[in-house]
């Protein structure tokens, strides 16, 4: 007899976790901490599914007054599962959950979960209206004892309705139970989507754990039957489905060979076949069957390499199938609840799905070859984006070894654990992907920067790039396409030899009659003049703004702060030097001095101090330690452009919004960038220098106005939901209209009459950027303006000129 009851409460919330709209804080007791592990704690982190690409990595929590805390995000829309762990003296560890919480993933029971909703992900939220789930116990086949399998009805589900449901019976891997269908695959979130948009046929679905010594009795001789005394479901083959996932996969493949046409519809997800299957099976397999799909992740997918024998087996043997082709972005449960979603809503005769591979997938032509042992001495890219690391054997009798990089999404720096091989190296794939990032190793708890990296010589880090669509500021230009790097000496202070690197345009040209303008770029504490270089992507930075003809060809010098007196240093030994050397501008006009963090203090200092040495000052996340008497009209009519940054988790954000006060008080005239996401790194620092160099020496544009619908007088009231077009007139300093800017419109949301962080303002048109373009036929600049989605209040429309931003207030209803 089986027996039907309620399932469990969902997982109580860790009261150690709280999130606002855009990171998710952590904060753990000491106390509690030291109590649970038995003692005080060498680190303690968060280990979650953080990672790129879904990677389980680690976030030192730091201490904070009576807490560890840490901090994430911002974070794609998905599920996260995460535990705290603790590492001793010794390097032993202990993970925990906060004491109290209930396990969110039974097999895991140090794991807690959350969700993070979004547009790509609706598709597996809560939804009001949705099925009901249940615990139904029964005998094993295979032991004699109780086990429980968990069963989802539909909306509306009655057990006494004429026509038996059709059934999906879906398998767990082994390791996992029958619940983690819920727990990390969110079954329940994705039927009731379905259901509810009538994607699917309303049906019942079985999840249960046949993992055991005969998985085929155990499902048909225990677990089927089961189901059927407890449910109106219908035995007939036409109205059951199988699927599983890994093992189970490889189950659902098995019965499929030992019972052709038992179930009609037939699943894998990350599955094998144990085995060729021979003519015959085949011959019994297409004919009881009316879809088998195969499903696979990415090359980190564990049966890749099993997958590409199962097709290669299964068009051979001649049985008929459907392969949704290789998910290029996901492996394991990222991929198995698309996997789900999308087979579940081919079942039962629903009509209109395609038979091929699913958006954006790719074939499957050949098995994945990871490099060799030994092989590697920097990091090895596959065409797909997955990056191997692998170390030498120096560190053969290390506890534990990570990679440590700044693979967050905002910039952080998350330690991935590596594994030991055979022979002593410590390895990890990852992946995919794509953009910029640095690196170091961490070896029992001490910082090491890679062996191999023999580019990097100034420098902590180590380079990683990975061509994709992101960074395409960061990437190298063609080969000949940039400019020059040259080492520039020159005598410091008490005639010690000091160092700058020099960025000189393609082309440049040292008898030029007109002398190029010159940026001043200093680095932060604790770095050196090759930071820029060798972690901040700075020669990449300016040879893509030059080949995008987005900056005026300067000059770029990269001196040392380090150990002297910043103006001293500045003013009698890099400038002097520079100008000898180079065919530099010594006018004010055409000299720019900016800085990152200690850099950004002294750049600040320096503009105050010494107005009408540099037209155009950038300080990135960086403010004043004391306020000096400053002469206000000198330092403002001297100086074309400040601009200052920072970032939202930059521990000198205070600081920086302390220094724009205090120069608001004082009349003195500055911009602010807005806050970026991310913290004190060089992940916001390339950031902001990407958006300063474009505004120096840049044209100065005067602003026509703009024209009806927007009278741009703060009068405006615009509806949500309509395309409001934005237009407006541009002259240069001669008058003349000028035709060939690049304005970009950004909108920031006001909190008591002050603007927040400014955002891309979104285009009408599709794949088009927030760039107004000129329009020759309406003699003016136009930018039509999507405002779906924009929640009711007051807003600034910001045009950005780059050399100066013109603002529009206006309420949106």
């Amino acid at each position: 007899m089986s027996v039907i009851t309620a399932a469990p409460a969902a997982a109580a919330t860790d009261t150690w976790h709280s999130n606002d709209d855009v990171y998710h804080y952590f904060k753990v007791p000491q106390s509690q901490a030291s109590s649970i592990v038995g003692g005080t704690p060498a680190t303690l982190e968060l280990e979650a599914n953080i990672g790129p690409s879904g990677t389980w990595s680690a976030l030192a929590m730091d201490p904070s007054g009576s807490d560890y805390a840490a901090n994430v995000g911002p974070l794609e829309p998905g599920l996260y599962y995460y535990q705290y762990t603790a590492t001793m003296q010794d390097r032993s560890k202990v993970s925990f959950r906060q004491p109290g919480s209930p396990a969110a993933v039974t097999s895991k029971p140090n794991w807690n979960t959350f969700f993070v909703p979004g547009e790509s992900v609706a598709w597996m939220d809560d939804i009001a209206a949705g099925g009901t789930v249940e615990d139904l116990s029964y005998r094993s086949a295979a032991s004699g004892e109780s086990r429980t399998a968990v069963v989802w009805t539909p909306p509306g589900y009655d057990s006494a309705r004429a026509e038996a449901y059709p059934v999906l019976y879906l398998l767990s891997s082994q390791g996992q139970t029958a619940r983690e269908w819920l727990e990390l695959g969110r079954a329940k979130q994705i039927l009731d989507n379905l259901v509810a948009g009538r994607d699917a046929k309303s049906m019942v679905v079985v999840m249960a754990d046949a993992n055991s010594a005969d998985p085929r009795a155990e499902l048909l001789n225990a677990i089927v039957p089961a189901a059927r005394a407890g449910y109106n479901i219908s035995s007939r083959p036409q109205s059951q489905a199988l699927a599983g996932v890994a093992t189970g996969a490889e189950q659902a493949i098995s019965i499929l060979r030992s019972d052709p046409g038992a179930f009609a519809y037939v699943g894998s997800f990350s599955g094998s076949a144990d085995g060729p299957i021979t003519k015959a099976e085949a011959k019994a397999i297409n004919k009881g069957t009316k879809l088998l799909r195969v499903y696979v992740g990415n090359t980190l997918d564990p049966s890749y390499n099993d997958n590409y024998d199962l097709l290669v087996d299964l068009k051979r043997s001649g049985v008929k199938f459907e392969f949704d082709g290789v998910n290029p972005d996901d492996a394991t449960w990222d991929a198995w609840r698309e996997n789900l979603r999308d087979f579940a809503a081919r079942l039962f005769g629903r009509n209109g799905a395609g038979h091929g591979a699913s958006k954006g997938h790719r074939p499957l032509t050949r098995p994945y070859q990871p490099p060799a042992a030994g092989s590697i001495t920097t990091p090895h890219i596959d065409p797909y984006g997955v990056v191997t690391f692998e170390t030498g054997t120096q560190w053969a009798d290390a506890k534990d070894v990570t990679v440590w990089g700044n693979w967050a999404p905002n910039g952080q720096w998350f330690r991935i654990p590596m594994a030991k091989q055979p022979d002593g190296r410590w390895r990890i794939s990852v992946g995919p992907l794509d953009g910029y990032y640095y690196y170091r190793y961490v070896v029992d708890g001490v910082d090491k920067k890679d062996p191999a990296d023999t580019v990097n010589k100034h420098t902590t880090e180590s380079p990683l790039f990975v061509p994709g669509k992101t960074d395409a500021m960061l990437a190298d230009v063609p080969a000949g396409k940039g400019g020059t790097v040259s080492l520039m000496t020159y005598d410091g202070a008490q005639g010690a030899e000091r160092y700058a690197y020099v960025w000189t345009p393609p082309g440049y040209d040292a008898d030029r009659e007109a002398a190029y303008p010159v940026l001043y770029l200093y680095h932060g504490g604790g770095q050196n003049y090759g930071s820029w270089l060798e972690t901040g992507r700075a020669k990449q930075i300016l040879d893509n703004h030059y080949l995008n003809g987005t900056m005026v060809p300067m000059v770029v010098v990269m001196p040392d702060q380090n150990g002297v007196d910043f103006w001293t240093d500045l003013s009698q030994h890099v400038m002097p030097t520079a100008a000898e050397k180079y065919n530099i501008s010594t006018d004010s006009d055409e000299q720019a001095l900016a800085g990152l963090s200690w850099g950004a203090i002294n750049t600040l200092g320096t503009w105050l101090s010494h107005p009408g040495e540099f037209a155009y000052i950038g300080a990135f996340s960086g403010g004043l330690f004391s306020y000096p008497t400053v002469d206000v009209q000198a330092v403002n009519e001297s100086t074309k452009l400040v601009r200052l940054y920072s970032g939202d988790v930059d521990f000198t954000y205070t600081f920086t919004q302390n220094t724009m006060q205090w120069l608001t008080s004082q009349g003195i005239e500055y911009e602010y960038a807005g806050t970026w996401v991310g913290p004190h790194g060089f992940d916001i620092w390339m950031a902001n220098l990407i958006d300063f160099v474009p505004r120096l020496f840049a044209p100065e544009y005067r602003f026509g106005g703009v024209r009806p619908p927007l009278a741009g007088d703060g009068s405006d009231v615009v509806k949500a939901g309509r395309a409001v077009p934005v237009r407006f007139t541009l002259t240069g300093e001669d008058g003349r209209t000028v035709t060939d800017a690049r304005p970009r419109l950004y909108l920031a949301k006001k909190t008591d009459g002050v603007a927040g962080d400014r955002v891309p303002a979104r285009p009408v048109q599709k794949k088009a950027d927030n760039t107004a373009r000129y329009s020759a036929g309406k003699a003016e600049y136009v930018f039509d303006w999507d405002t779906r989605g924009l929640a009711p209040g007051t807003y600034e429309l910001q045009i950005d000129l780059s050399s100066s931003v013109h603002t529009i207030a206006l309420t949106i209803k």
